[in-house]
């Protein structure tokens, strides 16, 4: 590990601040989707912002409580109370652990980009939407209702007043992360002046203890694990993939790149221990990532550094943090929305393939209205069946007389499930002559489907009795054939050696 100098000491520690003061409201918020205390949100922003940020791998980026989960958790709590929710999250951490030893984060990397692009979108859209709650308060019939008057005129200044010493005073000076400097004036300016405003307090307190070592209270049984069980897997799997998208949105901002596997890993053993903590669990938080990434804060402290500070605001500094103005974080947040969204993407128009605008678009939109991975599953899926067909119509096969009577047809292309019909359409069995040669050098084929085919075609000129041959097919084609295993021959150039994807090899 290398030793930081005192100039990026400073930078990670002042930017791990900026974030654990931006993370106190939103875990908060969180929990009170989820329907826990706060304390159960700050706690699990603690305990996975320390264990991925010292262990992860991705380091910079920051983990704590998250909306896309507390929105999954409420209705185990609801239904069965909070210590289902931490049995739950801890066998979410174990499922997230087997995933981390079978290697499979690799596979984030097989995200299309234009999925890249609808997910950091949509999520720059949830983020603005979801700053909007807070201008909301309970009025005297136990009904939210939106702020007007004079207190919304208040909070929009303050708002404005953040937003702008964040974009100018980068201009002035870099010395100090500007969302820090912008939130300790609001605060200062709301104290100083008495200004009758909504404070992270009027969330709820945040006073507390160090968390607690304690088993979930629930009986173990089978009957248990088929309640929890559904719950950790749906949570696992949007832990996980909004995670590594986040790390491979960090990898492409700062050209350097990250571990995916190691940060499973280190995922799932921070919900492990945030279940056993009484903590709601947690994954790759976006927005608090960009800002520490904006800050220029990338090493591990500054992820290290947030869990401790957010540890000891609960600890001893409950009471000054309860006096920031939510004004002022939700400005913050504000900011972060607009340089997470990828404005260039509407540049994009009439440049790229029509279906990879109506991808990215399509996953921002499910990310807004659903959740995140059921987003992500659907465009990869769009993105897998669109590619599927346009590569189904690249298969070509060229016919030829030759002048001692022989049919010669050449493939060209990938032979696979979805182009099979196109292939056996451009043969003509009752038109060639006695003699048919088929030559697949500048084909492959990728699935049993295919090599299928093959042997449908050759059974199609059995019947008609004519004879054929086939050329340049590999080891393992020639395993799976069948119906034309008879008439492969070997042609004086070198065979391929691709490998079908089939079972039967596996």
């Amino acid at each position: 590990m290398s030793i930081l100098s005192p100039q990026l000491i400073k930078t990670n520690l002042l930017s791990g601040l900026t974030v654990a003061l931006a993370m106190v409201p939103e875990a908060i918020a969180f929990a009170l989707v989820a329907q826990v205390s706060p304390l159960t949100g700050l706690y699990a922003a603690f305990i996975v912002a320390l264990i991925t940020s010292a262990f992860g791998g991705r380091p910079g980026m920051i983990s704590g409580a998250t909306g896309a989960l507390a929105v999954v958790m409420v209705a185990l709590v609801v239904q069965h109370g909070a210590e289902y929710l931490f049995a739950a999250v801890v066998l979410m951490g174990a499922l997230q652990l087997l995933f981390a030893a079978a290697k499979l984060g690799k596979f984030i990397r097989m995200v299309p980009h234009p999925v890249m692009l609808g997910f950091v979108n949509g999520l720059a859209i949830v983020i603005f939407i979801a700053q909007f709650s807070h201008f909301k308060v309970t009025g005297a019939d136990g009904t939210a209702q939106w702020l007007a008057g004079m207190p919304l005129y208040l909070m929009l200044g303050l708002i404005a007043l953040t937003v702008a010493i964040i974009y100018l005073l980068p201009k002035l000076t870099k010395a100090i992360p500007a969302t820090l400097v912008a939130i300790m004036v609001v605060t200062l300016m709301v104290i100083g002046l008495e200004i009758d405003t909504r404070t992270v307090g009027d969330l709820g307190s945040i006073a507390g203890g160090l968390p607690v070592f304690s088993v979930p209270n629930v009986p173990f049984t089978l009957e248990t694990l088929k309640i929890v069980f559904p719950y950790a897997l749906i949570l696992a799997s949007i832990g996980l993939i909004e995670s590594l998208l986040t790390l491979n949105l960090i990898d492409d901002m700062t050209d350097t790149r990250g571990r995916p596997n190691k940060e499973c890993a280190a995922q799932g053993a921070a919900n492990v221990l945030t279940g056993f903590f009484g903590g709601m669990g947690g994954c790759a938080m976006i927005g608090q990532s960009m800002i520490n990434v904006g800050n220029g804060a990338l090493h591990r402290l500054s992820g290290i550094s947030t869990a401790l500070f957010l540890l000891s605001f609960i600890l001893f500094g409950s009471s000054l943090i309860e006096q920031i103005p939510l004004a002022a974080l939700i400005g913050v947040m504000f900011v972060v929305a607009e340089k997470t969204f990828e404005w260039a993407s509407f540049r994009l128009f009439g440049k790229v393939p029509a279906l990879d605008i109506f991808v990215g678009l399509l996953v921002a939109f499910v990310t807004v209205i659903a959740d995140l991975a059921i987003a992500v599953i659907v465009g990869v899926i769009v993105s897998a069946l669109a590619f599927a067909w346009n590569h189904a119509k690249k298969v070509n096969v060229r016919r030829q007389t030759t002048d001692d009577g022989r049919t010669l047809y050449d493939v060209e292309g990938t032979l696979f499930f979805a182009s099979i019909q196109n292939f056996n359409d451009q043969f003509s069995p009752r038109e060639d002559t006695a003699d048919v040669e088929i030559d697949f050098g500048d084909a492959r084929l990728f699935d049993h489907s295919a090599v299928e085919a093959v042997n449908a075609l050759a059974e199609r000129y059995q019947r008609l009795g004519k004879h054929l041959k086939l050329r340049h097919l590999s080891a393992d084609c020639l395993e799976l054939l069948d119906k034309a295993r008879a008439m492969i021959v070997v042609d004086y150039r070198e065979d391929p050696h691709y490998r079908v994807a089939d079972d039967k090899l596996a």
